[in-house]
């Protein structure tokens, strides 16, 4: 009880304080629209009656009016209560915000602070330095292992002696299974070679010759 005579409260209570006056302001605003409303239809009857009892009873007339009056004179006052109460509504609301948010940006600023410790420019400057060093490191490395050869370099010369061993194999292999030189080995020979072997090929076709002419002789004999 002396806590709440000298205004002491608890750090819940601080925080709902707000909550609870926009509560009761609302409150308090539904009542006074209500009445906004109730004024409003005793003004429209009030001017009913007048205009019944204008030419036939003057005096109920002018009593409506004055009543009408009356409720015009107090929905005036009311909706200056109305706009009192929501301009306290929305100014409570933005102080709210604004200490709910100032209350969020503490909490991030000791989050950060909490976060960074005792972490220094100094240390940050160093742990980019070795960064670098590792990364230059591991480029060097990798163009000493992508530049230097692995086996020993090839011997041109071995190279061409091995090809041409084999090419001598394979025209080898060609003469056994066809008995004849292939046509594209025998410019690949020296020319004396390949004289003697041109020379040596005629013989087959000059006793072809032979064998025709015996052949028509024999068809002419035949004929007789």
């Amino acid at each position: 009880m002396w806590g709440s005579w000298f205004g002491g409260q608890t750090a819940q209570q601080r925080k709902d304080a707000p909550k609870k006056a926009i509560l009761d302001l609302r409150q308090q605003l539904d009542m006074l629209q209500k009445r906004e409303k109730y004024l409003e239809t005793q003004m429209s009857h009030q001017d009913e009656i007048a205009r019944k009892n204008v030419t036939s009873n003057k005096t109920a007339a002018r009593n409506a009016l004055k009543r009408k009056k009356q409720h015009e004179h107090s929905l005036e006052q009311t909706n200056g209560q109305i706009g009192m109460l929501e301009q306290q509504i929305s100014s409570i609301e933005s102080a709210n915000i604004n200490q709910e948010t100032l209350l969020a940006m503490k909490n991030a600023g000791k989050a950060m602070q909490k976060i960074h410790g005792k972490m220094k420019m100094e240390d940050v400057d160093v742990t980019m330095e070795q960064l670098r060093e590792q990364h230059e490191l591991t480029q060097e490395i990798g163009n000493a292992i992508t530049s230097m050869p692995i086996t020993d370099p090839i011997d041109e010369d071995e190279l061409e002696a091995d090809l041409a061993a084999l090419e001598q194999e394979n025209l080898d292999e060609k003469m056994l299974k066809t008995g004849t030189i292939p046509q594209d080995s025998l410019q690949r020979l020296p020319s004396g070679v390949n004289g003697e072997i041109k020379g040596k090929t005629k013989a087959p076709v000059e006793e072809e010759d032979d064998e025709e002419a015996e052949l028509r002789k024999l068809q002419a004999e035949m004929a007789m």
